[in-house]
């Protein structure tokens, strides 16, 4: 169903079965394949494909050349029904890809609200995306990461499948994240180390200097504290009343298939 309202360039092909919203535009060369769902006001340039079964959130634009709901690049999938799910007023520019889940990971990639995806990065399957996320040029997340929140991943950057990026972190680019990172941290480094907090950041989206402080005191802690860095995180969750602090020991205390990048 193409609502009335919809420009579609005569040059572009929109299967059927697809459903475009009002106000949606598809550009010159595109293709929309027959179980794409375009929220209103989606705006697809020239030459990009969108197929599998791929919801595009609300106001998202997407640039040319950019590949969207092919089938994920995993010799284990066998053509099961997967699906991506993107936010709305999501950026994704020149060359992106994002494939669809697989089975075995939960059959769902999905990304959040408000991202931008620089030109050549690649959203692999089962990847589950934040809100407010920057990706930027050429860098890869792997099958089954997770990202939280307000992350900014630097360009040229991999990021190991199954690992989890912290809601906050930042990674520098050129980075080659193998483990964990813990909300907040910044990441630097080749074969990547934890050097920080993000303290740009937190300041930037004003969080309150206490609860700033409790990080330091909280990282401090993990990076020199007795015992071992479980041991420290939960003795963390026992003393401080920060919900930022709370919201790491949760985040290491937490289900995960790697280890963690910790303070040196």
């Amino acid at each position: 169903m193409i609502d009335a309202s919809a420009r579609i360039h005569p040059s572009a092909l929109v299967e059927d079965g697809a459903a475009i919203g009002p106000d949606c535009v598809v550009g010159p060369f595109s293709i929309i394949g027959p179980e794409v769902r375009l929220a209103d006001g989606v705006e697809i340039k020239s030459h990009v494909v969108v197929t599998g079964d791929t919801e595009i959130g609300a106001g998202s634009v997407i640039f040319p050349f950019a590949s969207i709901g092919e089938i994920p690049q995993d010799k284990k999938f066998g053509g099961e029904k997967t699906k991506l799910v993107i936010g709305a007023r999501n950026r994704i520019r020149e060359h992106v890809t994002m494939n669809t889940g697989t089975a075995g990971g939960g059959g769902i990639t999905k990304v959040g609200d408000d991202g931008l995806f620089m030109a050549g990065c690649h959203i692999a399957h089962d990847v589950v995306v934040g809100d407010r996320v920057i990706v930027v040029n050429q860098t890869a997340l792997a099958g089954h990461c997770i990202v939280e929140d307000d992350v900014i991943i630097g360009g040229l950057s991999g990021i190991h499948q199954f690992v989890r990026i912290g809601k906050g972190a930042i990674i520098g680019a050129l980075s080659m994240v193998t483990n964990d990172v813990l909300p907040h941290g910044l990441v630097i480094g080749p074969r990547a180390e934890l050097d920080g907090l993000n303290l740009v950041g937190l300041k930037r989206r004003g969080v309150a200097r206490a609860d700033i402080q409790a990080l330091r005191v909280a990282f401090l802690t993990l990076k020199q504290g007795e015992g071992t860095f479980l041991e420290r995180a939960r003795r963390l969750g026992d003393e401080s009343e920060s919900s930022y602090v709370q919201d790491m020991v949760e985040f290491i205390t937490g289900a995960s298939d790697r280890s963690f990048l910790v303070p040196k």
